[in-house]
């Protein structure tokens, strides 16, 4: 009796430890609150549309963006100013920063990789910015032609520039599980670079598993090694779903206490240097996710399907929201 006793007792502290249980503060996993609150960051006009092969026009990208600023989305990444011929997508950005609706309470920041797209941008009326960088050497190479040193020189001039101007920058780390070239990516790389960022003045690093390889267990490993290095509050999670696994990714690093996620009206987008990487998870998918657990974000679910569904249609392609999916049969 007495080692069935035991054995209960342990299985109840192992059920404690492991599986959601309810209290009064909230729901509890893996010994730790989720957030009561997550922040959306919108990546579907930038990242989303910057992999389409067909020219989307104007008109229809500020559609888009005002669309999900009035479905209560409080960030929403606008353009990206970079050079059109590495991204012909993205050529009419001073035409979308000047043509959008800008709400008062939502943020628009464009992605500068380098000093002559920050004053570009801000000659536009920009407010915030994002730089772009790499835990993988290969990716790096490949993506913005140099290495990760080399990086790191460039972004502090933007750095620099934006700290003069009061003009707050995100960093992106991407491949912070897995490398298209390199395969695995190691952890204790991802916090290093995450942490250059952060002590350039990067007030936030989204951490993007860009090809999307990530695993629930490999993304926790990943951001232990994080964590160790920087506080959760400073990191948002960046996930594509190219195996499924993106939800489940997510909700591992809000365990970890991470609550700013980044997500993509639709599942736009993909990765121009990874072919089986597919979209990023859906911001349909994600706040369905959320709301079940009883996690606010201020936004409206139904006005966020409209706008996935406003550009599938112009793009003549699938909705890969499975709640977008699911709720056009209801």
């Amino acid at each position: 009796m007495g080692n069935l006793s035991g054995f209960v007792k342990a299985c109840s502290v192992f059920i404690s430890r492991h599986f959601y249980t309810h209290s009064s503060s909230g729901y509890i996993a893996f010994g730790a609150a989720l957030p009561r609150r997550v922040k959306l960051v919108e990546v579907g006009p930038r990242d989303g549309l910057q992999n389409e092969k067909v020219i989307v026009p104007t008109d229809v990208k500020v559609e888009l963006i005002n669309r999900l600023a009035d479905a209560g989305l409080p960030v929403i990444e606008a353009t990206s100013f970079v050079s059109p011929k590495w991204i012909p997508q993205m050529a009419d950005q001073v035409e979308v920063m000047c043509s959008i609706k800008k709400l008062p309470n939502v943020s628009y920041p464009v992605l500068t990789p380098n000093l002559q797209g920050f004053k570009a941008a801000i000659n536009v009326g920009a407010k915030e910015v994002a730089i772009f960088g790499a835990a993988s050497e290969s990716f790096s190479q490949k993506n913005i032609n140099c290495s990760i040193a080399e990086s790191m020189e460039r972004f502090q001039e933007v750095m620099d520039a934006a700290r003069v101007a009061g003009i707050p920058v995100r960093g992106y780390v991407s491949c912070v599980v897995g490398c298209p070239y390199e395969g695995n990516v190691s952890p204790t790389k991802v916090a290093e670079v995450a942490k250059q960022m952060h002590d350039m003045g990067c007030y936030e690093v989204s951490l993007g598993d860009t090809i999307g390889v990530g695993t629930p267990g490999s993304i926790r490993a990943m951001l232990v090694a994080v964590l160790h290095e920087l506080p959760a509050g400073v990191l948002a999670m960046h996930c594509h779903n190219t195996y499924g696994q993106a939800l489940a990714n997510i909700l591992t690093a809000l365990q970890m206490g991470v609550s700013v996620v980044d997500s993509s009206v639709a599942g736009l987008g993909g990765c121009p240097y990874a072919k089986a990487a597919s979209g990023n998870v859906a911001t349909e998918d994600v706040l369905y996710m959320l709301h079940g657990l009883g996690i606010d974000t201020g936004v409206d679910l139904q006005k966020v399907v409209e706008a996935g569904n406003f550009i599938c249609r112009v793009l003549g392609r699938p909705n890969d929201s499975n709640v977008a999916r699911a709720t056009s049969k209801l």
